[in-house]
């Protein structure tokens, strides 16, 4: 039995990943999504359906929207937020099961109203549009 458990422990260590060495702002913007499909990021090519989505407008000042978007993520089921700065955000979703993690980051762009988003699986190729619906129910509950 012994054997078993400890086939699951590694199993289930191995996929949170290791945290990629492409985050945060490069050149103003977030990184580009890599070619696999489990990936998106506002800055993106718009005409790539896959990758591309629609950043979250906000009308107030970018504090309040800023601390409006920290408490959404703060109240998320297993996310840690990892840094935070005056226009940055990145954080870490864990997904219940397998315990895998996905990168997500917010640029908060004050001149055009503008949240930049990216969320990207660490591991894997596929992500069965996860991270495309976490973007649009954090996009929903911000604009509650």
């Amino acid at each position: 039995m012994k054997p078993f458990i400890l086939l699951v422990i590694i199993l289930f260590n191995g996929c949170t990943g290791t945290k990629p060495m492409n985050i945060g702002i490069k050149e103003g913007k977030l990184t580009q999504c890599p070619k696999t499909p489990n990936c998106v990021c506002s800055e993106y090519d718009q005409n790539d359906a896959e990758h591309y989505i629609q950043p979250i407008v906000y009308s107030s000042e970018l504090e309040t929207a800023r601390v409006k978007l920290k408490s959404i993520i703060e109240s998320l089921e297993r996310t840690k937020i990892i840094k935070e700065e005056s226009d940055y955000i990145y954080s870490e979703f864990t997904s219940k099961i397998m315990r895998f993690v996905d990168d997500v980051e917010f640029r908060f762009d004050d001149s055009n109203k503008q949240i930049h988003i990216r969320s990207a699986s660490r591991i894997g190729r596929k992500d069965f549009g996860v991270n495309r619906k976490r973007i649009e129910n954090i996009r929903s509950l911000f604009l509650k």
